[in-house]
């Protein structure tokens, strides 16, 4: 069988918003909410936060929830990720699951970790996947906080971008332009390629970690997934945006 290691990474020393994962959204901080509805998915064989903070780490403690150290001299958190899969506690297996939920993600959805990991199940020949969700609004496709994804016709990214692409002079429905949504899926092997590669020119210009693999001449696949209100927190601006929106999700209340 197949196992699934869910990794959450957080540092809070984030350049946009220190402190990030530790903040509150509706007096909880932003990592409880992440860590409580990513373990919904019911079949992880691990779950835990990364992380090289004290502070994230007695947070997490004091919940109960697993936290791996890693170092502090990452950059990119799929580093952080690829070092926490050696510290997991378990064997893994080239062939296994990773995945990167990103702790910025309050509103994320079990259903959303499903679509992540079900090419790779389907396919044997895809080695990591990224959640695509649909851009709806012009002005989220205009944000250069939200990383756009351009695929081939098969799935497979071809490059991620804060600038809005693909180009269009009138932005809609037709443009069917897609997000990144903060959920990575690896299988171990390729994730221990991603981290023998250097860093990258387009990686290091987008501040995106996936533009390592395709500047290398390597590859993920989008795992689609139909617009939902779902926002991730990039600046202090976005918590207001976030609790409005959960207030009105069903996953409130169920933690």
């Amino acid at each position: 069988m197949t196992k699934i290691i869910g990794l959450i990474p957080a540092r809070m020393a984030a350049s946009r918003f220190p402190g990030k994962p530790l903040f509150p959204i509706f007096g909880r901080p932003m990592i409880e909410h992440v860590f409580e509805r990513a373990r919904q998915f019911g079949r992880w064989d691990v779950l835990a936060i990364c992380t090289c903070d004290e502070e994230i780490r007695a947070f997490a403690e004091s919940k109960g929830y697993p936290v791996i150290m890693t170092a502090d001299t990452h950059t990119r958190a799929l580093d952080r990720v690829a070092e926490a899969t050696t510290k997991c506690g378990i064997a893994v297996s080239d062939n296994d699951i990773v995945l990167n939920v990103q702790g910025d993600e309050p509103m994320m959805h079990p259903a959303m970790i499903t679509a992540t990991i079900q090419p790779m199940e389907e396919h044997a020949h895809v080695r990591g996947t990224m959640l695509a969700m649909d851009i709806v609004d012009e002005a989220q496709f205009r944000n250069p906080d939200t990383l756009k994804i351009i695929h081939d016709l098969s799935g497979r990214v071809l490059y991620t971008s804060r600038q809005p692409i693909p180009h269009c002079k009138q932005f809609g429905p037709e443009l069917e332009a897609k997000r990144i949504y903060g959920i990575f899926g690896f299988r171990w092997e390729f994730l221990k390629l991603f981290t023998q590669l250097p860093p990258s020119p387009l990686e290091i210009k987008e501040a995106c970690d996936s533009n390592r693999l395709y500047d290398h001449g390597f590859h993920q696949h989008i795992a689609p997934y139909p617009f939902c209100p779902s926002y991730s927190v990039d600046s202090p601006h976005d918590i207001g945006i976030v609790e409005a929106a959960m207030a009105k999700d069903p996953l409130w209340g169920s933690y």
